[in-house]
């Protein structure tokens, strides 16, 4: 039992950051872009997020302090992101896939580099942990009741971002399906022609779903950096990797805000299947935990494939997704 619980409580923070990158690409993609930006700008909120941590921990010890600085600093890392994907794709009509791959490139770069050179600037050689603010983001509603049930511990034993992209998924979902402001966004994804011959302002719409959705991703990297790697400024590969499971998130969840909740932790579990092996006394070697740490992927392919064989519309991408829109063809 405490096995399968410590396999639980691991996936539920690994699939939130996940999830949040889900989120954010979730929103962009309905606006009608395809942003394979989402490791880069998960990347940027890591980096963000725990420079600013890391660096306030030298000068103040205020909770306040250390609990909002770093999660404005992550959004709005992951939210530039967005905005220069958009510069690139809205304004100057640049390829999508492209771009958007350029991004992640950039991203990677900038947050490697940076969080390596705070580590090095602080003194340390190649590892540095911003603790205290860890430790805040880590406070749990088990922790403070001092709760040690397996009930507390599978769902109370999380911190506050947990939670938070839960409610995110679930504002988001109410703002697409019940708001104007939602119906506007879906119409932009489906056909941008007809919704600014509708008088809808398509560039506006489609600047503020990819930067909002650019900050989400980055709140991503920042669960990652403060939760799951307790305050550690961890390796590049982990934190894309992450990313690239975001994307394939989005396809397996059919654009729905609600699937991705399930979905992420479905991935997790997958994910870190082979490490917890034990749970159901089974054991892989190298090549075999190298497989099973494509099941994710496998899955989303699976989904992929059914969902085009049903071609029903609400389990389709936006219309116009991946396409630039040109105003004066319409």
């Amino acid at each position: 039992m405490t096995s399968f619980i410590s396999w639980w409580t691991s996936a539920v923070v690994f699939g939130t950051v996940i999830m949040y990158g889900a989120l954010g690409e979730i929103l962009t993609e309905k606006s009608g872009h395809l942003n394979l930006g989402v490791p880069g700008m998960v990347f940027l909120g890591a980096f963000a997020g725990f420079a600013s941590a890391f660096l306030l921990e030298q000068k103040t010890t205020n909770p306040v302090v250390l609990l909002i600085i770093p999660l404005i600093c992550a959004f709005a890392a992951g939210a530039l992101g967005g905005l220069i994907y958009d510069f690139f794709t809205v304004t100057l009509k640049a390829n999508q896939n492209v771009t958007g791959l350029a991004l992640t490139y950039l991203g990677v770069g900038i947050g490697s580099f940076g969080g390596q050179y705070v580590v090095k600037a602080a003194g340390y050689e190649t590892f540095a942990r911003a603790a205290s603010t860890s430790s805040i983001y880590c406070k749990s509603i088990a922790k403070l009741g001092g709760l040690t049930d397996p009930f507390s511990k599978m769902f109370l034993s999380y911190g506050f971002l947990i939670y938070l992209a839960i409610v995110v998924a679930v504002i988001m979902f109410f703002v697409l399906k019940k708001t104007r402001v939602g119906l506007n966004l879906r119409s932009i994804g489906e056909s941008p022609a007809t919704a600014d011959a509708a008088g809808i302002n398509v560039t506006k719409y489609k600047y503020l779903a990819t930067i909002i959705g650019g900050g989400i991703s980055g709140l991503g990297g920042l669960t990652y950096v403060l939760i799951y790697c307790q305050g550690g400024w961890m390796t590049a590969n982990s934190i894309e990797a992450l990313g690239w499971l975001a994307v394939a998130l989005v396809i397996f969840s059919t654009w729905r805000p609600l699937n991705a909740i399930w979905g992420s932790y479905l991935f997790a579990l997958l994910y870190w299947f082979y490490t917890n092996a034990n749970v159901f006394h089974l054991e892989f070697n190298v090549v075999q935990a190298d497989l099973v740490q494509m099941l994710p992927y496998l899955v989303t392919i699976l989904v992929l494939i059914f969902i085009s064989l049903r071609k029903k519309k609400e389990n389709q991408p936006p219309a116009s997704l991946g396409l630039n829109y040109f105003r004066e063809d319409r």
